[in-house]
């Protein structure tokens, strides 16, 4: 083989490495950040609807609550209401608390993601730091031994990534039981 086309080679072999590292850990980001949209979306739904609950739980009772503090005197189908007024406001506000841990697993795919797109940052800085040491004079033999120096830098750091990136979020689901996010 030619001088020429074992450069070549090497060029081909460096560049595809470092798309194919780079397109994955791009996906990667891209689906941490769909998912944290979807735990954002559905916590958001479900506290919406247990404030939305505790109002008009709150507010069915309005009349009876209106009715003692003006000094009449409440049926008893109008005091068993308000003694399970106290329960079902305590559930709705239980589910909302409930509806809250996504912050837990959010903040795992967010941290994710940040080390993930950190990690790119480093990726290319070594290409280029590894780049300005390629001087226009620098003979094949240099050159392809430089190229061999960058293909095993990015191929390291890129495993070292992927090693430090914990592949699933888990948490409490929001309404009950574990859930795993891929």
């Amino acid at each position: 083989m030619t001088r020429k086309k074992i450069l070549g080679s090497h060029v081909k072999r460096l560049l595809s490495g470092v798309s194919d590292h780079g397109r994955r850990h791009l996906t990667e980001v891209e689906t941490d950040l769909i998912q944290t949209g979807l735990l954002l979306e559905e916590a958001i739904e479900k506290l919406s609807f247990n404030f939305m609950a505790i109002h008009q739980t709150v507010e069915a009772e309005q009349a009876t609550i209106q009715l003692l503090l003006d000094g009449g005197t409440a049926t008893p189908e109008q005091r068993a209401q308000l003694e399970a007024l106290q329960g079902q406001v305590g559930n709705y506000v239980n589910a909302a608390i409930t509806s809250l841990q996504f912050q837990d697993m959010t903040s795992q795919l967010l941290d994710r993601t940040l080390k993930r797109v950190t990690g790119l940052r480093e990726f290319l800085g070594t290409l280029g730091a590894h780049g300005a040491e390629m001087l226009p004079e620098s003979d094949n033999e240099q050159i392809v031994e430089l190229l061999g120096k960058v293909s095993m830098a990015l191929a390291i750091q890129s495993l070292e990534l992927r090693s430090v990136l914990r592949k699933a979020v888990s948490q409490q689901h929001l309404e009950s039981g574990d859930i795993e996010l891929f």
